[in-house]
């Protein structure tokens, strides 16, 4: 049975999904992996550093400099999610692909 959650301003409900569904793992995390996870998902979690990752990943080539971004670029990095690499007086910050496969994997229903 799928529920609604509520409508918050002028979006939609999103739907919710009873308890009685298929968990997310095949496996329980270890700690050092929920701790990676949870530090990830918490870099994610503020809707400045996310609307920065889908402005990275929307660049051509998947990278942008920092001067066509703001701010969070640390904790994204720290965290994982960008790579940084310096040229000149320029920083060009990266997806990092693997981190978002594991992101995938951790959150999938399927597999």
């Amino acid at each position: 049975m799928i529920a609604s959650a509520a409508a918050i301003g002028d979006r939609p409900a999103l739907p919710l999904v009873d308890a009685c569904c298929a968990p997310l793992l095949r496996e329980p995390l270890t700690p050092g992996q929920a701790a990676d996870l949870a530090r990830m998902l918490k870099a994610l979690a503020d809707p400045t550093r996310l609307r920065l990752v889908s402005m990275v990943a929307a660049h051509e080539g998947g990278e942008a400099c920092v001067c066509d971004l703001t701010e969070h670029l640390k904790i994204l990095v720290d965290a994982g999610i960008f790579t940084r690499d310096k040229r000149g007086v320029w920083a060009y910050y990266a997806l990092v692909p693997a981190t978002l496969e594991a992101l995938s994997s951790v959150l999938s229903t399927t597999g």
